[in-house]
């Protein structure tokens, strides 16, 4: 009996009332009641803390007032209101957005590529991504009013274009199996899309100091656009890659095992690729370069909850929604009134977190 038949014969098992099936599933909605509530402490702690520190029980009645057309008195004034709800409020929800994006998408490349490290940074994606958007903020093409449209799209074609860059250069010879090869050549195709990038600055003196902020990281501009702009891109993202969460568990034990199954590989790793990209891109189009969310989350994941993508991936949503509210909220406050950019505090943990995973995998990888 081959790996995919033995996964399936576990899943016809887990139904089984009283069995351990019963048991995982209620250990995975345990984990999944966590990743619910570090997202809701992320976010009160997000709207509560900053250079001006509200109550977090104001905060909570201050929302119920807004969400219950005011039936719920709020103990904040005016000024602290405005604070809440038009600067505080767009920039958590868009630190969860875009963090739940980033995580998904990495966690989602790590069961495509059945690599350990593959991370939209790592892949080459972002890199792509961004040297799309920055095409067109300093090339500004239309209007003021088109441009912002034609960020998202850039983004996209710039990270679909270097995802299937270090596809092609990663699968020569060795079928995604060598971690090396998969790393170096996103690592190559990231390189090249900066050496561009750099010509572009360059050629653009004009636009440096926008685009320099914008690399590094940051959610200091963001307001309900370009919240309302990632949402769609969210919600495609999400429910194409988590519909397909069981396909990768069976892309894991090997494709032609899949196949057995009736499941076409190919199709599935396409599609998965195609929507993670979108996510990735739509991410950095709003926010910038915000670097190893999508390794440090869903590894957290994978050593707390197990190994199905059944439970990484819905985890890597939820805990990459809180992971970046909560770095968001360290890179305002830390040296408040300034503010760090926040691609910087991802690589504080990411950094040391990456080189740990890194040893690891050659010990126990291919």
């Amino acid at each position: 009996m081959g790996p995919a038949r033995r996964a399936a014969g576990a899943g016809r098992r887990q139904r089984r009332p009283g069995g351990t099936g019963d048991v995982t599933s209620r250990l995975r909605l345990r984990w999944v009641a966590v990743g619910v509530a570090a997202v809701l402490v992320a976010l009160v702690a997000g709207l509560a803390f900053g250079p001006v520190s509200l109550s977090p029980v104001d905060v909570v009645t201050d929302l119920v007032h807004h969400l219950t057309g005011g039936a719920v008195p709020t103990g904040l004034s005016a000024r602290d209101d405005a604070i809440l709800t038009q600067l505080r409020l767009p920039r958590v929800v868009l630190g969860l957005l875009v963090g739940a994006l980033l995580a998904l998408s990495g966690g989602c490349y790590q069961g495509v590529f059945r690599n350990p490290l593959a991370d939209p940074y790592l892949l080459g994606v972002a890199a792509g991504a961004g040297l799309g958007a920055t095409t067109v903020i300093v090339l500004r093409p239309g209007s003021s009013v088109t441009a912002p449209l034609l960020i998202p799209l850039a983004a996209f074609v710039g990270a679909l274009a270097a995802v299937a860059g270090t596809y092609l250069l990663g699968a020569a010879g060795s079928r995604f199996r060598s971690t090396v090869t998969l790393i170096l050549a996103g690592v190559a195709i990231a390189a090249f899309c900066t050496a561009i990038q750099t010509y572009l600055l360059q050629a653009h003196s004009d636009t440096i100091q926008e685009v320099y902020s914008w690399l590094l990281g940051q959610l200091t501009t963001s307001g309900w656009h370009e919240v309302l702009m990632l949402l769609p891109y969210a919600v495609v993202t999400s429910v194409v890659v988590l519909s397909q969460r069981r396909a990768l568990d069976v892309l894991s034990v090997g494709d032609e095992e899949a196949a057995s199954l009736g499941l076409h590989p190919q199709r599935v790793r396409m599609i998965l690729v195609l929507a993670a990209t979108l996510g990735t891109a739509a991410a950095v189009a709003v926010s910038g370069l915000i670097g190893f969310v999508g390794i440090i989350v869903p590894h957290a994941v994978r050593l707390i909850a197990g190994s199905s993508y059944r439970i990484i991936l819905p985890l890597s949503l939820l805990f990459g929604a809180a992971f970046l509210a909560l770095a968001d909220l360290l890179a305002r406050t830390v040296q408040a009134p300034a503010e760090i950019p926040i691609g910087v505090v991802t690589a504080f943990f990411g950094a040391p977190f990456f080189i740990v995973v890194l040893r690891t995998t050659r010990r126990v990888g291919p």
